[in-house]
């Protein structure tokens, strides 16, 4: 209690000492140590020490041996305070910051200008978006959390202060050298930004420090290079630009940077910058604000500033001024002797100097200097480059996406069976990323053309037009503008196609845009980082909400704080798994087993896809087509998915006709098809024909009974090797098959035994049935059905029937060299023999798909039959087919859909939960829903390449063992 007492005491003496009531933001909780140690270090000092401890001078860590030496003497002979760094590796920076702090008597008090954390050291991208962008950000929770994670950052590298966060105020959109440094130009919006950021930072124990006072953020002239003047009355400057600093102060700010600006209405000598205007600095920031943090000058080096004569006298002035450290002064050596010849002179009292060097050793106890350590460089490099940070970059960009114009409500895009995309790229950057996330969601096609005309011509097939405009993202600074071809060519388009346009740079590109009247959507993603372009493509398909608001106005169009808002419409997104509960570390156990499946040539390659809560977290390729091609793995190659059809062709038209009324789980097969009439399974309900529990056998070698007895190839009784109007079923490349054939297979079936008793005998025969059930009712074609009916509106287009007529056999992963029926590679036409035998259209296989796909399906499944703001099933359709109604009699099948085991073996892990369903295929392919977890399980690969033989992914239980990893994973 004594102590506490003392340290309010202690305020209350320092706060009227000043003559303040703001708080001092320099004090550290242990106040009475701190005046301690601050004295004993300040008595110990000469005068030259002492002014010393006021310079902090530039260091580069990758600087040349000479100029680390000019910085090595400045140390040991000039005795400087503290160090600013900026470019060079942090590996590199912290070996020289060890170096230097050992040779300094007092700590070096470090700073650097991390505004937007520091990896970019490491490899010249930014850890976190520009101010712009988190201006964008309505959370600011988020950005409390972003000055934390860099905070972290500073002190992990030895940083102390870090300059930032910018609070200038942008209203100019000219504005060279603060633009995306800026939060925005509402008043309100910059300072609640900036308390966020400055409250998480100081809470990780770096000060932070608010630039650049009295304010920068209007005016079109760059203070690196001339002395920009601010030419507004000093009541518009108190409302506007000082208005962040009066809130940050009342809250602990710790540090202020002074601007190197000429501000006329409150310095009376023309072209005296700010940095040095004792008005602005003491009588304004000091007096006015009650401000008892460090003041830095912006760097003394700036250019444009009102003449001295000799070298020194500019540091001399900002001292009087009342600046506490002057920052990257011209020539340190000659300021100090400057600023001790004044002191001599009695132009520097004894209370002057002392003032200010205590508090800056305040601030070097506050960040415990006072215990000096080194830096430790193990695992420095991961340190900065951690998980959660690559988490919040990604929430921060999504959080902050903005959509500011959506005519017809034209976003999120749905009804995906009625649009044609085009992509069409402008600007100067690349828009890859971009373009591969929005080919995730559809068809999606990129058109380009070196002319206009040739350009508007390719676009005459498609009826709604992405433009994406990419700039740099390298740094804040970088173009922004739109050439004056592509604002003709956007006008173009804009004037015959439905347009999306996605900004991949600052808001102020839309200034140029003489109307946006044709242009149906616009967005604005502020960067053209890959995350950000990610996510804009899912904004735009809805996986994502749109929530974020323009931090500043652009021209009349759009005001500040514009910001049309929706929700996602339940499409698969696409994020990390920590976003989801679980842990990207664990998840590496699925790589090992997948890579081992193919090392020990279990499959040649494999796609794998994991999502939880509606988003992808997982999605990889391992190996190749083939075990001696060349043909890598890629998202976008199509597997034959074999049994995995049954679920994801014939069950869902199924259950459209089941719901609509014209089928019931109970009907008969003579109910559904005349035939049966008669026949030993007339009286087998669809219930139990797809439960697997109708004493159907489990299959029929169809192409059997077409071979040649003696030779065991293809008879010529049912065999051609060109197509003709008798024999047009091809069964693989130049092989087709009898017409009539299609007859005889239903034939068997219907004529086939049945077995001895009933128990649960898994068969393909239902499939067979119920295809010639709903292609009869329809009149069409299973493939054809299933396009119209879902893939299409899903946006499945890598999902179909008969891949070989329509794709390139570059993009179809083989099954097998066929030694035993059609001799030959099967490529592009299904594996299965009894589908081929029904022109690749089979009920029970045929369907070649890619992960992506087939987890966009069982995501319709596990959202009870809606996806993509579309009602395809209802819930209860859904319930019913997922329901295990012969449980009872040791069978452990739903209505079509596979469930798991009901003792120790079967077809999953037995880690999942008993709500959940799937399907496995003998190409090896696997899926799985499970929806009390929220996850959806892919695993597609081609294991019966180059021959079936022994099935060794079962045996050795790949795809079970990943799910169980899967599992393992989950951390919440």
């Amino acid at each position: 209690m004594r102590q506490i007492l003392t340290i309010i005491v202690l305020l209350f003496v320092f706060c009227n000492l000043q003559g303040q009531t703001t708080p001092n933001p320099l004090f550290a909780t242990d106040v009475q140590s701190q005046k301690k140690w601050v004295d004993s270090v300040y008595n110990s000092l000469s005068l030259k020490e002492k002014v010393g401890q006021l310079y902090m001078v530039q260091v580069m860590s990758n600087q040349d041996a000479a100029t680390k030496n000019k910085i090595v003497k400045l140390i040991r002979n000039q005795h400087i305070g503290g160090i600013i760094y900026s470019n060079g590796g942090p590996v590199k920076q912290a070996k020289l910051n060890n170096e230097l702090q050992s040779i300094s008597k007092i700590p070096l008090l470090i700073g650097m200008d991390a505004e937007w954390g520091l990896s970019m050291r490491l490899d010249s991208t930014y850890a976190f978006p520009w101010n712009m962008t988190l201006g964008a950000i309505k959370d600011n929770s988020l950005i409390e959390k972003t000055g934390k994670h860099i905070g972290e950052h500073c002190k992990r590298i030895g940083v102390h202060f870090n300059f930032a966060p910018v609070v200038d105020i942008n209203t100019n959109p000219d504005n060279p050298i603060i633009g995306n440094r800026s939060f925005g130009e509402d008043r309100d919006n910059v300072t609640d930004k900036a308390l966020a950021f400055m409250k998480g930072m100081q809470n990780a124990g770096v000060l932070a420090n608010a630039k650049h006072f009295p304010g920068h953020g209007d005016t079109d002239q760059d203070s690196h290079k001339t002395l920009p003047t601010i030419n507004f009355d000093a009541k518009r400057i108190d409302s506007i630009e000082l208005y962040p600093y009066k809130k940050l102060i009342k809250k602990g700010l710790s540090s202020v940077m002074v601007a190197h600006l000429n501000v006329p209405s409150l310095e009376s000598e023309n072209g005296y910058p700010s940095s040095l205007s004792k008005h602005i600095i003491s009588n304004i920031l000091k007096d006015s604000l009650g401000f008892q943090g460090l003041i830095f000058t912006d760097a003394l080096t700036m250019k444009g500033a009102a003449d001295f004569d000799l070298t020194g006298d500019i540091d001399l002035a900002a001292f009087k001024a009342g600046n506490d450290v002057m920052l990257m002064s011209e020539d340190p050596e000659i300021g100090i002797l400057k600023i001790v010849r004044a002191y001599n002179n009695g132009e520097i009292t004894e209370a002057r100097l002392s003032h200010s060097v205590k508090k800056i050793l305040q601030a070097k106890y506050k960040v415990g200097l006072h215990n000096y350590e080194p830096i430790g460089l193990s695992n420095l490099v991961s340190d900065l480059n951690r998980l959660e940070d690559d988490v919040l970059y990604e929430e921060l960009i999504e959080s902050a996406l903005t959509v500011v114009k959506n005519k017809s409500d034209l976003l999120p895009l749905r009804q995906l069976e009625t649009k044609k995309i085009a992509y069409v790229q402008m600007g100067d950057d690349s828009g890859t990323p971009f373009f591969d996330k929005l080919k995730k969601y559809t068809r999606v096609h990129h058109v380009k053309s070196h002319e206009l005309d040739d350009l508007i011509g390719k676009l005459q097939a498609y009826n709604t037009v992405v433009i994406g405009f990419h700039k740099s993202n390298a740094n804040p600074w970088k173009s922004y503008k739109f050439s004056d071809n592509e604002l003709i060519w956007l006008q173009e388009i804009a004037r015959t196609h439905d347009v999306i346009l996605d900004v991949f740079t600052k808001p102020y590109a839309l200034l140029d845009l003489k109307s946006v009247e044709n242009i149906e959507s616009i967005v604005v993603s502020y960067q053209n980082s890959e995350i950000a372009q990610q996510k804009s493509a899912q904004i735009i398909f809805g996986a994502i909400d749109a929530k974020g608001a323009l931090p500043v106005s652009v021209g009349n169009n759009f005001s500040t704080n514009t910001g049309i808002e929706y929700n996602d419409i339940k499409r698969l997104g696409y994020t990390v798994p920590e976003r989801v509960g679980m842990s990207s570390e664990k998840l590496k156990k699925v790589d090992s087993i997948a890579q081992l499946a193919v090392q020990k040539k279990m499959t040649p390659g494999i796609q794998l896809l994991i999502a939880r809560k509606g988003k992808i977290i997982y999605n990889k390729n391992f190996g190749k087509h083939t075990y001696e091609g060349k043909e890598k793995v890629s998202f976008d190659d199509i597997y034959d998915v074999a049994s995995l059809t049954k679920i994801l062709a014939t069950l869902p038209l199924l259950m459209e006709l089941e719901e609509q009324g014209l089928v019931s789980l109970d009907n008969k097969l003579s109910d559904i098809l005349p035939e049966y009439k008669g026949s030993n399974k007339q009286d087998i309900t669809i219930k139990k024909m797809l439960s697997h529990y109708a004493r159907l056998r489990p299959w029929e070698p169809f192409y059997y009974h077409t071979l040649d007895s003696v030779t065991k190839r293809p008879s010529e009784k049912y065999y051609r090797t060109t197509k003709t109007d008798t024999f047009n079923i091809e069964v693989a490349k130049t092989l087709y098959l009898r017409s009539d054939y299609q007859d005889s297979i239903q034939k068997i079936i219907r004529e086939s035994e049945l077995l001895d008793r009933l128990k649960y005998r898994y068969s393909d025969f239902p499939y067979y049935i119920l295809k010639k059930f709903i292609e009869t009712h329809y009149d069409k074609g299973l493939d054809k059905l299933v396009q119209e009916h879902f893939y299409q509106s899903l946006g499945a287009n890598h999902t179909l029937y008969n891949p070989y007529y329509k794709i390139s056999n570059k993009k179809i992963v083989p099954t097998e060299i066929d030694d035993y029926y059609r001799y030959q590679k099967v490529h592009g036409f299904v594996h299965d023999m009894g589908a081929a035998m029904q022109n690749g259209v089979g009920g029970h296989a045929g369907i070649f798909s890619n992960a992506n796909d087939v987890a966009k399906i069982m995501q319709m499944f596990l959202q009870k039959g809606f996806y993509g703001a579309k009602r395809y099933l209802k819930p209860e359709t859904i319930d019913k087919f997922n329901t295990c109604y012969f449980c009872e009699s040791d069978n452990r099948r739903g209505v079509g859909f596979d469930k798991p085991q009901l003792e120790e073996e079967g077809p999953t892990c037995g880690c999942v939960s008993m709500t959940s369903f799937g399907h496995s295929g003998f190409t090896g392919t696997y899926a799985w829903a499970d929806p009390e977890y929220e996850i959806v399980y892919v695993f597609l690969a081609n294991r019966t390449y180059p021959k079936a033989g022994k099935n060794l992914l079962l045996k050795e239980n790949i795809r079970t063992e990943i799910q169980r990893f899967i599992y393992e994973a989950i951390e919440e």
